[in-house]
């Protein structure tokens, strides 16, 4: 087991976000499908366990491995993926609140969501500043380097800033409330400018230097999820607001639920037809299984709460419509990214080490700490 763990890097968080995300974004959905809330909770059940399990795993990782774990710090197609881990633990423990509650209970939902959000959101804080500051001084990265991964460390407070409001009624009247609502206001400040400020040199990226390697092609996918957890961060907040913050400030969150989120999806609708184009050329080139397959799962579930969201504060039935297909996106790929996967851990394929010795120079497109099978 010891021994298994030596190549496990941080993009596995990744399998626990889009686990999770399929239970959330199933809960948000404005139809009421018979079972699918039960199936909702089964699903957020296994990405708790998927979090206990791969928790366990890097504990031994960093154990035994440290000079693995130290070389995934130092290598900058990796270090990104350290804010994945914030954005598992705060995808599980907002799931506990929105659907693991009918199995938990309300009182242990809190708690473990409030145990869960506040690791993460520490872990997220510390990614979006510790991953940058090693880009700048220890990775010496290129512009022509440049890919969506880039985002995930920004990406994490986003994701705290749009499931914190989930806790906001649980506590005490006042100062409480007020502070943890303006709290995820401020994370979702800071995330948003990050992303914004990063995005172009991924766009420039794609424009200038082609096509990303097949392996890396569904990474843009992860645009997604800042667009997504933006609007769905807005309409918690709207959500939230009244008798938390004084008027006109709770008015003004639904003005910003509507006014920000209606555009923000527009332009996430117009990434999801690209990158799809994108990947549907990839895969005429014979682009196979990697792990960055799971960059199709929570960036969808993401634009499927952020439409959700608009459904509730519009009122326009094109929402709703908009939210239930974008769930059968994600649902599909949650799926196939699920079965690769768990051919790819008992074959031990994805748990094996590159094929390039470590000193030599690794090809992007070949199998990567990504894991990619073809």
């Amino acid at each position: 087991m010891v021994t298994a763990v030596r190549h496990l890097g941080p993009h596995w968080y990744a399998s626990v976000m889009g686990t999770a995300a399929v239970a959330t974004a199933g809960a948000a959905l404005p139809a009421h499908v018979p079972g699918l809330r039960t199936a909702c909770a089964a699903v957020w059940a296994l990405s708790l366990a998927f979090l206990v399990a791969l928790l366990g795993a890097r504990a031994l990782h960093w154990a035994h491995h440290r000079d693995q774990a130290r070389a995934h710090l130092l290598d900058p197609a990796t270090a990104p993926f350290y804010g994945c881990l914030s954005m598992a633990l705060t995808a599980v423990g907002g799931g506990a609140l929105t659907v693991g509650r009918d199995w938990l209970g309300t009182g242990a939902a809190v708690a473990l969501d409030a145990v869960l959000f506040t690791a993460g959101t520490v872990v997220g804080l510390a990614a979006a500043v510790a991953v940058p500051y090693l880009m700048a001084v220890r990775h010496r990265v290129e512009p022509a380097q440049a890919t969506p991964v880039w985002l995930l460390p920004l990406v994490a407070p986003m994701v705290s800033a749009a499931l914190g409001p989930l806790l906001v009624p649980h506590l005490p009247p006042g100062q409480a409330r007020e502070t943890l609502l303006l709290a995820c206001v401020t994370m979702f400040g800071l995330s948003l400018v990050g992303t914004l400020l990063m995005l172009p040199l991924v766009f420039a990226r794609l424009i200038t230097g082609g096509p990303l390697p097949l392996a890396l092609t569904p990474t843009l996918f992860l645009v997604l999820g800042p667009l997504g957890q933006s609007t769905t961060a807005v309409g918690a907040f709207a959500d939230a607001a009244a008798g938390v913050v004084p008027a006109p400030y709770s008015d003004g969150f639904g003005v910003l639920a509507v006014l920000y989120g209606v555009p923000v999806m527009g332009f996430a609708l117009l990434w999801f037809v690209l990158a799809g184009a994108h990947v549907r050329r990839a895969r005429r080139h014979g682009m196979g299984f990697a792990m960055t397959w799971w960059a199709f799962t929570f960036p969808v579930g993401t634009c499927v709460t952020g439409a959700a969201a608009l459904a509730r504060h519009t009122g326009l039935l094109v929402y709703d419509w908009l939210a239930i297909g974008l769930y059968g996106v994600l649902v599909a790929a949650w799926a196939a990214a699920s079965v690769h996967t768990a051919r790819g851990l008992l074959s031990g394929v994805l748990l094996a080490a590159p094929r390039t010795a470590p000193s030599a120079p690794r090809p992007v497109t070949g199998r990567t700490t990504s894991g990619a099978v073809r």
